[in-house]
């Protein structure tokens, strides 16, 4: 019996005329509800003519999250007097309650993308109602643009309509070509806000990381709510752990239930948030409870002002959530949970100056996911770079990029991203890719069983006690009767219903028959990994220098009590890059030997010649790798000319020309030609490093050419190669004595060597009675010298490049002081008048 006094009090059903209109004139609508105002629970049934209002039609619901589908289903039915699979029944993975008569099914979008992939024209299908739109989940803006080209292209009478309470409606709008916008006032009532930032400043959010902090705090507001505030209390935190360590700090509450709500809750626990309580109660819940379904009794909530998106490092190959702050959409939706049923309060959990800095909208999944799944969902659909297909954010080149590279490693897509029949065969599985392909490709080797069990393993992260080796995991699984391994149970027994259609996909083992001489000999334990190994074959890794390297070229590690960790090598499942941190975290993995690593990598198998400068010498090897794994290395004597000649050229960047024999004629050559680059230009060369360098082959050669390791360079003489680079062709190769002398003579007849380390000014270093009666600075190359005047003992006494000025200023005080000094050497009044000399007094006498 139609529970009539329950749909009369959803506001939602003043919006119905105008909604029913639009989508009769335009196909398509987009309506805008409140939170609270049934637009879940009464639209569908309504426009399916439930209500014994309008045409019967079927109508197709879309919900982001399993417990939204379910929940959803089983309040329509309730409505209706009805039990779920009836007229309104529900399919998520796993679990179909769909009856004969259903009018209304409600899906997860992740099966309604698996439908249209099966059905395009979605055959009975009237209407189909995309909800919660703002959540910006893959499969929902994958699964709209499907429907948008069915619509199109196939059904122009599929009527689509998007309904969120907080969405950007005019750019649903304009996607949906041009769709009605249908506003539902809402009756909510009043929500009071009370900003309860923490006393301290605690950490923000550091990848998965949460200050203990913040989370003690919220365990504090929750308390304060309880205490200030009727009813039950709605607590928002952004994970499965946060939830546990909260409720961990909630004991001794008397009278109060604490419940924890996510998505890998039991059923039973689900259901019962959702049914009104005998107790007052708490629920912990994550971002499942942020719309789409009503906690009863609800009239508080604490924020903690956290959510978890997806982030992927494509570089490393890995993905992992991470923890961010809470969009303001986000915060609205979860504020609108304390009005739904009587006035109520929000307490947030941070300051409110901080609530205008935060985004407005939370990230849609696909500028932020790991996009391989979506690649192969668009490959198939006949379109594999998304141009034609109308999404409000367009995917990431890069991360497409990475998706497509994954795809044509397991066979999925050929050279042009075009589905092949195995990808096709793998899209329809309903796993992720790569899970597809080690499905496929295992069946043969380890058994339908034993590859579906390891599949449903790895397609749901299983809880953190069940630890991180995947065969404990699988035992586990096996003997569990908790809410995990019931929910894996109906996992394997789905992926079993597959194996027949999966068993004709064509195979891509190019080890097949190695493969079946390999497991003659593993256990399960070992099969477990190769399951794993096949699903992420760049993951294998092997034990290196206190972690694992994998074939990727990322290290990871592994706990200290693991079961893996003393495993040389290790396929590994599920791991994450802890922000700020090199190595990968091991989460998830299997113990596997090199004969599986070698099955399962076997496209990054190779054998090749590696020369390279290494530890200070040229180093030839033959090498067998496993992608940057080293198998076997052998001494390889007649390494290429060219590859040795580039290991030398690595060597000589990485260490300088230093390798070379620089005698101190050669050093005094490269200083005199940087001299005149600097001052004269061209025709002179560059002899910096970065410039001998790029011109290498004009004056190392032929010399480089016959070297083969670092004692070769070494014989190498720097001074004659060099001299290759002087302007010979123009001529002016033979005035470098004369532009930039070695040596010059000063007044006394001595010839002396200028220093030229400083090409800016050459220095001249002289004693002072040998410069005596010498009126200018000398010059070379029309630089003036800078000339250090030296004592009888070769002491600097002074520093000039303008000699007259120093005879006529500074000589004075020089000589009143070294005059005492050294009375043996001549200190004349006038030195600009006086004979040079390089004796002393009793050498002039004579």
């Amino acid at each position: 019996m139609i529970r009539y006094d329950a749909l009369e009090a959803l506001p939602v059903r003043g919006a119905l005329p105008a909604l029913t209109e639009a989508l009769e004139e335009h196909g398509t609508a987009v309506l805008v509800a409140p939170p609270g105002t049934g637009k879940t629970t009464l639209v569908p049934p309504a426009l399916a003519g439930l209500l014994g209002e309008g045409p019967g039609r079927r109508v197709i619901v879309a919900e982001p999250r399993r417990i939204a589908a379910r929940a959803a289903a089983r309040r329509m039915a309730w409505l209706l007097g009805e039990k779920p699979g009836e007229s309104v029944g529900y399919t998520v993975r796993g679990e179909r309650v769909v009856g004969r008569h259903t009018r209304v099914e409600v899906v997860t979008t992740g099966v309604l993308v698996q439908r249209l992939q099966r059905d395009q024209e979605l055959a009975g299908v009237d209407v189909v109602l995309l909800d919660e739109c703002h959540e910006r989940h893959l499969d929902a803006d994958t699964a709209a643009a499907f429907l948008w080209d069915v619509r199109q292209a196939l059904r122009p009478d599929l009527r689509l309509l998007a309904a969120s309470a907080t969405t950007d409606a005019q750019g649903w709008a304009g996607l949906l070509g041009g769709a009605p916008v249908i506003e539902a006032q809402g009756t909510a009532h009043p929500v009071e806000t009370v900003w309860a930032p923490p006393a301290r400043p605690v950490r923000p959010p550091h990848g998965m990381r949460v200050d203990p902090a913040l989370l003690t705090h919220v365990a504090s507001v929750v308390r304060r709510a309880l205490a200030e505030r009727d009813g039950d209390v709605l607590c928002f935190l952004p994970g499965v752990g946060e939830i546990a360590r909260v409720a961990g700090q909630l004991g001794g509450l008397g009278d109060v239930e604490v419940l924890q709500v996510h998505g890998r809750a039991p059923a039973a626990v689900q259901d019962a948030v959702l049914a009104p309580g005998e107790r007052r109660r708490v629920v912990l819940a994550t971002s499942v409870a942020e719309s789409s379904l009503t906690v009863p009794g609800v009239r508080v909530v604490v924020d903690s002002g956290l959510a978890r998106e997806p982030r992927v490092d494509h570089a490393r190959g890995l993905s992992a959530l991470t923890t961010v702050r809470a969009s303001q959409a986000a915060g609205r939706q979860r504020a609108g949970r304390a009005g739904r049923e009587a006035p109520g309060a929000v307490y947030r959990c941070w300051a409110e100056a901080e609530d205008a800095r935060l985004p407005r909208y939370p990230s849609p999944e696909i500028k932020v996911a790991d996009l391989t799944a979506f690649a192969l969902q668009v490959a198939c659909w006949g379109d594999p770079d998304a141009s034609g297909l109308a999404l409000l954010d367009g995917p990431p080149s890069g991360a497409m990029a990475a998706a497509r590279e994954v795809l044509a490693a397991v066979g999925a897509v050929d050279s042009g991203g075009r589905a092949t029949e195995r990808g096709r065969v793998l899209g329809r599985v309903g796993v992720h890719p790569r899970l597809g392909r080690s499905l496929v490709d295992s069946l043969p080797l380890v058994g339908a069983e034993l590859a579906a069990e390891v599949v449903a393993l790895l397609s749901e992260e299983a809880p953190r006690e069940y630890g991180d080796d995947l065969a404990g995991a699988l035992r586990r699984a096996r003997r569990g009767g908790d809410a995990y391994a019931s929910r894996w149970r109906s996992e394997v027994r789905r992926l079993r219903a597959a194996v027949a259609e999966i068993r004709h996909a064509p195979a891509r083992n190019r080890h097949a028959e190695a493969g079946t001489q390999v497991l003659g000999k593993l256990s399960e334990d070992r099969q477990v990994g190769l399951v794993a190994a096949l699903a992420f074959p760049e993951r294998v890794a092997r034990a290196d220098g206190g972690s694992h390297l994998m074939v990727s070229g990322t290290r990871a590690e592994v706990s200290s009590g693991s079961a893996l960790r003393d495993a040389e090598w290790v396929a590994v499942a599920v791991a994450d890059r802890p922000v700020g941190r090199g190595h990968a975290r091991v989460q998830s993995g299997a113990v596997v030997d090199e004969d599986v690593a070698r099955l399962a990598a076997g496209a990054l198998l190779e054998e090749r010649d590696e020369v390279g400068w290494d530890g200070g010498d040229v180093v030839a090897r033959r090498v067998e790798r496993l992608g940057a794994v080293e198998l076997a290395v052998r001494a390889l004597r007649d390494a290429d000319p060219g590859l040795v000649r580039g290991a030398l050229l690595d060597g000589l960047r990485r260490e300088g020309f230093g390798l070379l024999r620089w005698s101190a004629e050669a050093g005094v050559l490269r200083q005199r030609l940087a001299f005149l680059r600097l001052h004269l230009g061209e025709p002179w060369p560059d002899v910096s490093d970065e410039a001998l360098h790029a011109r290498v082959e004009e004056w190392l050669e032929p010399e480089l050419g016959r070297a083969r390791r670092r004692a070769d360079l070494a014989r190498i003489d720097a001074g004659e190669a060099l001299a290759r680079l002087l302007p010979w062709a123009s001529g002016q190769a033979g005035r470098l004595d004369e532009l930039a002398p070695e040596r010059l003579t000063v007044p006394s007849g001595s010839r002396i060597r200028i220093d030229y380390s400083r090409p800016e000014q050459p220095v001249l270093a002289v004693k002072l009675q040998e410069m005596f009666g010498l009126q200018e600075s000398p010059r070379v190359a029309g630089v003036p010298v800078l000339v250090h005047l030296l004592s009888p003992a070769g002491r600097p006494a002074a520093v000039t490049a303008d000699l007259a000025s120093f005879w006529r200023d500074g000589y004075k005080g020089v000589r009143a002081e070294l005059r005492g000094r050294y009375p043996k050497h001549p200190w004349p009044e006038d030195p600009a008048g006086a004979e040079p000399t390089r004796h002393t007094n009793a050498r002039l006498r004579r």
